[in-house]
């Protein structure tokens, strides 16, 4: 064999070994996007909650909430970033909760009729966290992980 081969077999198993490190932080990874999106989604709701006559106001005169009354979608996007937010962050059907507010953050950027380009960086990066737990679920520390492991043992 020459040299050159077993430089590049030895990189490569060098690489294999790095990446399957890196692979360890994925769960973490997934945990991180889970709560920081759910975080935001859930204090959203919150203020909502705390200011409703506010919120009815933005919904009737800001928020252009396509096909909807606004009083309905204040109710069905208060309840929807309460409650998704909070599946979310436990894991707990995770690919539903963050395609639910994925859908949430879609409506609230297309509702809008102008939109700051730093808010609409901030919609985009949530639509990509969102988006990788649609993809790979709610990973290693997530409820659903927990209930497939158990669902497997019978």
């Amino acid at each position: 064999m020459n040299n050159s081969y077993l430089l590049l077999l030895s990189t490569g198993k060098t690489y294999q070994r790095i990446t399957t490190k890196i692979s360890l932080l994925e769960p973490v990874a997934l945990l991180v996007a889970r709560f920081y999106v759910g975080w935001v989604f859930f204090s959203s709701g919150l203020t909502k909650l705390t200011n409703w006559d506010s919120t009815l106001f933005l919904f009737e005169e800001e928020y252009n909430v396509p096909f909807l009354h606004y009083e309905l979608a204040a109710y069905m996007g208060t309840v929807a970033e309460i409650f998704l937010p909070l599946l979310l962050m436990a894991g707990l059907v995770s690919r539903f909760s963050a395609l639910g507010l994925f859908f949430v953050n879609f409506v609230a950027v297309i509702s809008l009729e102008e939109i700051a380009a730093a808010a609409y960086a901030q919609h985009v990066l949530w639509a990509i966290l969102l988006l990788q737990v649609f993809v790979f679920n709610g990973g290693r520390f997530a409820f659903d992980h927990l209930i497939k492991c158990h669902i497997a043992k019978f």
